[in-house]
C-alpha cells in the first residue's frame, strides 16, 4: 500500500476462487466485463472512503484484452451510476503489461522476434525464416478479412490455425520459453514455476480462511482450461480490441502499454505497432515521437514513447511476467505512472 491500494479480481467466472452461485458462465470478454463493472460499481458503495478516488486497472497477458473491454464498459456505466444518486467511477487509467490487444499485429510481431535481431539474435534458421515470411503475407491478409474485416467463425477459426502453424509452431518447436527468449520452459505448465507456488499457497487452509475464500470453490487454479476452451470457441481473442483503446483515450483515460522485451507471446513488436496504428486524435503526435531510453538508478530500463495520455515503454531483460523478472524497473515504472511523472 506504499503507492497505492491494491484489490484483485479473480475472473471470468471459473477461474481463481470465482464462482457462480446458479452456474452461470461466460465465453466472451464483454460478458465478463458486466460482471466486473457490476463488482466495481458495488466495491465502492460498499467501501465509501474510497469513493471519488483515482481507479486505475491493471492485468497483463490476455489483460490485454480483458482491461480496454472493462475500462470501457465501466466508464458507460457512470452515465447509469448518475442516473441512480450514485457516485460515478472515478477511472483514471489503464496499465496493459505484456497484453495482446491486437493479435493481427501480435502475429507479425512473432515473426520479427523470431527472425530478425529487434530483441536477441533470430533464433530460427534461414530456411525456416523464409518460409515463414512467405507464409506471413497470406496468413496476415486471410486474417484480416475472415476475422477483422468480417467474423465468419468457420474462416476465422481456420485462418488461425493456418497463422498459428504457420509462425508459432516454429518457435515452439525450438523448445523455448514462449514467454521469455532467453529461457527453456520450467517445470510448470506456463513455465513459470511460481504459478505453481502461488496455487499451492492460497490453497493452504489458513491462507483460504483468512482471505474468505467460500467453501464452493474446491481449489484455486491460475488457469481454466475450460474457461479458456469457451473463450476460444467464440474466438474472442480475435476482436480488434484496440478500438476501446482508442475509444477510452478519446475521453481522457491515460493508457499505458508496457512490455518485457523479451517475451515472445505478447511481444514488445507486436505492441508497437499496435500503439503506432491506434487510431486516435492523439495518434500523429504518438508516432512523432521516437523511442528513447528511459532509466532507473542511473541504467536503461527499457525504451519508451509517449504523447498525451498515452504512453508505450519496454522493460529490459524481462519476459511475459516483467514484474516478477524486473522487480524494482516495474515498480518505478508504476510509480511514475501513478504519479503522472515523465519516463
Amino acid at each position: 500500500n506504499e503507492h497505492s491500494n491494491i484489490f484483485f479480481i479473480d475472473q471470468p467466472i471459473g477461474v481463481g476462487f470465482s464462482y457462480a452461485d446458479h452456474g452461470e458462465t461466460v465465453s466472451t470478454t464483454e460478458e465478463a466485463a458486466k460482471d466486473v463493472a457490476a463488482f466495481v460499481a458495488i466495491f465502492f458503495e460498499h467501501f465509501s472512503k474510497f469513493k471519488g478516488r483515482g481507479f486505475h486497472l491493471a492485468g497483463e497477458s490476455y489483460g490485454g484484452r480483458y482491461l480496454p473491454v472493462f475500462g470501457s464498459a465501466i466508464y458507460d456505466q457512470n452515465t447509469k451510476l448518475v442516473d441512480a444518486s450514485l457516485a460515478p467511477i472515478n477511472l483514471k487509467s489503464l496499465m496493459i503489461g505484456n497484453g495482446c490487444t491486437d493479435w493481427l499485429s501480435m502475429l507479425r510481431g512473432h515473426y520479427e522476434v523470431q527472425c530478425t535481431s529487434v530483441t536477441l539474435a533470430p533464433v530460427q534458421d534461414i530456411g525456416t525464416c523464409v518460409d515463414m515470411k512467405r507464409r506471413l503475407s497470406r496468413c496476415e491478409k486471410w486474417y484480416k478479412d475472415t476475422c477483422i474485416d468480417r467474423k465468419d467463425s468457420i474462416s476465422c477459426s481456420t485462418a488461425s490455425a493456418f497463422c498459428a502453424e504457420s509462425i508459432m509452431a516454429p518457435y515452439m518447436a525450438t523448445g523455448l520459453n514462449p514467454y521469455d527468449l532467453t529461457k527453456k520452459c520450467g517445470g510448470h505448465a506456463l513455465c513459470y514455476e511460481i504459478i505453481g507456488d502461488i496455487d499451492t499457497y492460497l490453497n493452504q487452509s489458513s491462507v483460504r480462511e483468512i482471505i474468505g475464500a467460500d467453501p464452493a470453490v474446491k481449489n484455486f487454479a491460475s488457469y481454466s482450461g475450460t474457461v479458456g476452451q469457451a473463450f476460444a470457441r467464440t474466438l474472442d481473442i480475435e476482436f480488434p480490441t484496440q478500438y476501446y483503446v482508442a475509444a477510452l483515450l478519446e475521453r481522457g483515460v491515460r493508457v499505458l502499454v508496457y512490455v518485457g522485451a523479451n517475451d515472445f507471446v505478447c511481444n514488445w513488436r507486436g505492441n508497437e505497432e499496435m500503439s503506432l496504428a491506434l487510431e486516435w486524435t492523439g495518434q500523429a503526435a504518438f508516432r512523432s515521437q521516437p523511442l528513447r531510453q528511459w532509466h532507473v538508478d542511473g541504467h536503461v530500463a527499457g525504451v519508451t514513447r509517449s504523447a498525451g495520455k498515452f504512453t508505450f515503454a519496454t522493460i529490459d531483460d524481462a519476459g511475459h511476467l516483467a514484474p516478477y523478472d524486473k522487480p524494482i524497473e516495474s515498480l518505478e515504472l508504476l510509480r511514475r505512472w501513478l504519479n503522472e511523472e515523465e519516463f
